[in-house]
């Protein structure tokens, strides 16, 4: 997910309200006012509030603004706070002049009519990804650009491996023949997040998409036999009960612990796992179904848009701080910053050359999947139907193929 890998519950309810149309740079953060106001004063609304994240997207952002020749009022709000939020300030007409979204999310807040078109004002995806570019546009038109991305690959214990003579595995059969060599003791072979939530689905993806499953249709062989995977992982004992419960930021602590010698997670753990001088990890692609198979992941990260205020003037000029936020320069900055990788491929050695553990990340970029890219708007649907099916075969009971007929249907 993004490390927000989700979309937020209940989104799809809200944006069937009607909308009413109309936000820490060098200012305190207060987001409050009208569309209207300075001229010369971009209001920015994000939800980059943890570290490192707040403080890189800070020099950043100052930057933008002293190159477009403006000053920032920037508001950060809880993640999970920043939908209803944009709901409020477009029915009460005070949006923010610079938007950050949650990728998943742009689709949606485009069908309002919340956001104005880009190309209205010459920006353009050239060496975008086309996963990337997918997620932004709706209805034919690109409503944002998103600098950095990140996704999920396979963290390994070095040490474990070195101790038992393994290497890391490539296929689907050498994961679970992996997995229990492993499994010792106290320790599993392979950890990941099934849990009952969107962070759940975007675990699963990768197994799903990689073996041909679709998210139109999940009742089909190819996403039973992805899901029978992970049957077989809880069933022979090579990963714990408990990952229906583990968030991803469990998995990282079972792993970090030394209690897992492989785990499904993404870069944003690399300041965690460096708290444990001790350890020595690895990174590597997600097992492929079969050798030589292409793993196809889901994109995580942020875009930044430009809302429509009514002030042509300042939505001109949101648009070059958005451009600007997009430089190649800030996109290299950011990556390297926040252990994201650059969503346009040609930048990514830079970067990878900056932080060597993005390599198994960044080299998925030109093959990243949109989770909005093929239902738009229904994604939340579908991401539901994932993970209800993916439960009701680990703890249910259900075969992988009744639990995805079902939830299918249901």
């Amino acid at each position: 997910m993004a490390r927000r890998g989700t979309v937020r519950a209940g989104l799809a309810f809200a944006l069937a309200l009607p909308l009413a149309l109309g936000a820490c740079g060098g200012g305190s953060g207060g987001g409050g006012g009208t569309a209207a106001g300075d001229p010369d004063t971009l209001r920015v609304l994000d939800y980059y509030n943890d570290e490192p994240n707040r403080s890189v997207w800070q020099g950043v952002l100052d930057g933008c603004a002293t190159e477009v020749g403006v000053s920032i009022e920037r508001e950060s709000v809880p993640g999970e706070g920043l939908i209803q939020r944009v709901l409020q300030a477009s029915s009460s007409r005070t949006l923010p002049d610079v938007l950050m979204l949650d990728n998943p999310d742009i689709q949606q807040i485009a069908a309002s009519g919340a956001l104005a078109p880009l190309t209205d004002f010459g920006l353009g995806t050239e060496g975008y990804a086309e996963g990337v570019v997918d997620a932004s546009t709706y209805d034919g038109e690109l409503y944002a650009l998103q600098p950095v991305t990140n996704t999920i690959a396979l963290f390994y214990n070095e040490q474990v491996f070195e101790e038992a003579g393994l290497t890391p595995p490539t296929t689907w059969e050498e994961l679970k023949t992996t997995a229990a060599a492993l499994t010792e003791g106290d320790r599993y072979g392979v950890a990941f997040s099934a849990t009952n939530s969107y962070e759940g689905t975007w675990q699963f993806l990768p197994f799903m998409w990689s073996n041909g499953g679709d998210e139109a249709d999940i009742a089909t062989p190819e996403t039973a036999e992805a899901l029978q995977l992970w049957v077989d992982l809880l069933r022979d004992g090579s990963a714990s009960q408990s990952v229906v419960t583990w968030g991803q930021g469990d998995v990282n602590d079972q792993f970090k612990a030394g209690n897992a010698a492989m785990m499904v997670n993404g870069p944003w753990n690399f300041g965690s796992l460096a708290e444990n001088p001790d350890l020595r990890y690895g990174v590597v692609p997600i097992p492929a179904p079969e050798a030589g198979g292409t793993v196809v992941s889901p994109f995580g990260g942020e875009a930044w848009t430009v809302p429509q205020t009514g002030d042509e003037e300042k939505m001109a000029k949101a648009a070059e701080f958005v451009q600007c936020l997009n430089s190649d320069e800030n996109v290299v900055a950011a990556s390297v910053g926040t252990n994201t990788v650059p969503t346009r491929p040609e930048l990514t050695d830079d970067a990878v050359a900056q932080v060597p553990e993005l390599e198994s990340f960044a080299e998925q970029v030109p093959d990243l999947r949109a989770r909005t890219g093929q239902l738009g708007e229904e994604w939340p649907a579908a991401a539901t139907k994932i993970y209800t099916a993916v439960q009701n075969a680990l703890v249910g009971g259900m075969t992988p193929e009744d639990a995805l007929r079902q939830a299918q249907d249901g």
